[in-house]
């Protein structure tokens, strides 16, 4: 497969600004693989095409605030930092992207917040837009920590033209959030309420977690033509044993097993093991999933409408077939479905 056939034209409008006002009453287009048939659904109507015994898997990671807003030092220039990843705790290391870039040299000096009580040291250019900073705060490492949330800003993506608000704090996270340390939420899990999530229970539904810190590299543009020749960035992932166990289990039983986004499929493809079981893992995945693709674990997915040319969109066209993918794409425009992070989801059976 190569890159220009992931082009579509996607108007600006359908690009989600806002949440919708409840987070399970959002659209929901339910495609069936074998049939090549569409439906149009609330997503609080995905409860019916699950039974007990059924699994769906979520990724229970947590987003940090990880958006800064900084003063260099002399000019009192604003820039923009985004932490990516901490590299060192005791050294408080950390690599981060910067904007505007061409602003920032090693040696620079950041200073944040009203009272500049953190600032920062840029140690290393890494690339054109990341840099390495040391941040130099007196106080112990949890006071750090928190002092970077109460600076942070809710990391929407740049597509997003406006301020983070209250509202962003909470909904820009699943409410099944636990494990800190994504830089951007699992976005098919943000449809899932607490009401919902209760119905599921009841129903007789399993839910399995594992954790997959999402990195900015999920949403990084793919550069070359042909597919084979792209790198993910690298992912922290940990499925623990109750997870594998469950999804096992599911698998023994010919239950349906659904991912519940983009991330968690990466996850269960990332640790297979020769018997097409799950195994339990901890460590990182750089899997980039296009098609052709023969999937192991999850016979079922819960994704979000993604952009021209993603990663996410790849992925999702080798689980359900590029054209049938396309024609569903091309119905969603037509209909005005919602595109993006917070925009309405799609279920493919």
């Amino acid at each position: 497969m190569k890159l220009s056939q992931f082009q579509f034209e996607l108007p600006k409008a359908l690009l989600a600004q806002r949440p919708a006002t409840d987070r399970d009453e959002s659209r929901l287009m339910v495609l069936h693989r074998k049939e090549e048939k569409l439906e149009h659904y609330a997503f609080k109507d995905v409860i019916n095409f699950f039974d007990e015994g059924d699994v769906m898997v979520l990724n229970n990671t947590k987003v940090f605030p990880a958006r800064l807003f900084g003063n260099k030092e002399k000019t009192g220039a604003r820039i923009e930092v985004f932490l990516l990843r901490e590299l060192n705790q005791e050294q408080r290391l950390w690599d981060v992207l910067v904007d505007p870039a061409r602003k920032i040299r090693i040696g620079n000096k950041l200073y944040f917040g009203e009272d500049e009580s953190l600032v920062a040291e840029v140690i290393d250019n890494t690339t054109s837009r990341g840099r390495t900073l040391r941040f130099l705060f007196d106080g112990s490492y949890a006071e750090f920590r928190t002092k970077l949330k109460e600076l942070g800003q809710t990391p929407l993506p740049k597509y997003i033209k406006r301020e983070t608000d209250d509202e962003d704090r909470e909904r820009y996270q699943t409410i099944y959030a636990k494990h800190e340390g994504a830089v951007a939420a699992p976005t098919a899990g943000l449809h899932f309420s607490k009401h919902l999530l209760k119905r599921l229970e009841i129903k007789g539904i399993d839910l399995a977690e594992l954790t997959l810190h999402v990195g900015l590299g999920t949403f990084s543009p793919v550069e070359v033509e042909d597919l084979s020749k792209h790198k993910m960035d690298s992912e922290e992932l940990i499925i623990d044993a109750i997870a594998a166990a469950k999804v096992n289990n599911a698998i023994a039983e010919r239950r349906k097993i659904c991912a519940v986004g983009t991330t968690v499929m990466r996850g269960l493809e990332s640790s297979v093991s020769s018997a097409g079981q799950l195994n339990e893992y901890q460590g990182w995945t750089h899997k980039f999933i296009f098609p052709p693709y023969d999937f192991s674990i999850a016979n079922s997915m819960i994704t979000n409408f993604h952009t021209p040319k993603s990663t996410l969109l790849m992925m999702v066209s080798a689980f359900a077939d590029p054209d049938f993918i396309k024609h569903a794409y091309s119905v969603a425009i037509k209909e005005k479905y919602n595109f993006y992070s917070y925009g309405d989801a799609m279920l493919i059976l």
